[in-house]
């Protein structure tokens, strides 16, 4: 029953910063564990970042340092900051609801680090 609906994805130079959103719906946005997944061309998806219900967060070693998740409750927002990108970061990044058996997928945003 949640619905997910990401922005801000684009075009964005080496050393460049992009700011990813997800905007929840249709659930109890608080009790879900919010994730950030990308799959690049030609590899599996993975987990970037993800954040349980109470705020703690957990990061794939690429990234550490660089990216920084976070979430609104209130406005059922969840975010991936990305300041450094690397041409490596590119990929389809994707908003992830979890909690218990249910797990939803946002339709995916494209994230190009290109000069």
């Amino acid at each position: 029953q949640v619905q997910l609906v990401e922005f801000g994805g684009g075009l964005v130079q080496p050393g460049g910063s992009l700011r990813l959103s997800c905007a929840a719906s249709g659930s109890i946005f608080s009790s879900y564990t919010m994730g950030w997944y990308r799959q690049a061309p030609g590899k599996q998806r993975e987990l970037v970042a993800d954040i349980n219900s109470i705020g703690s967060t957990n990061y794939t070693d690429s990234v550490k340092g660089r990216f920084a998740i976070s979430r609104d409750n209130g406005k059922n927002l969840v975010y991936l900051q990305m300041n450094r990108l690397k041409p490596e970061d590119t990929a389809v990044y994707y908003c992830n609801a979890r909690w218990n058996t249910h797990n939803y997928w946002g339709q995916g945003t494209q994230v190009a680090v290109s000069s």
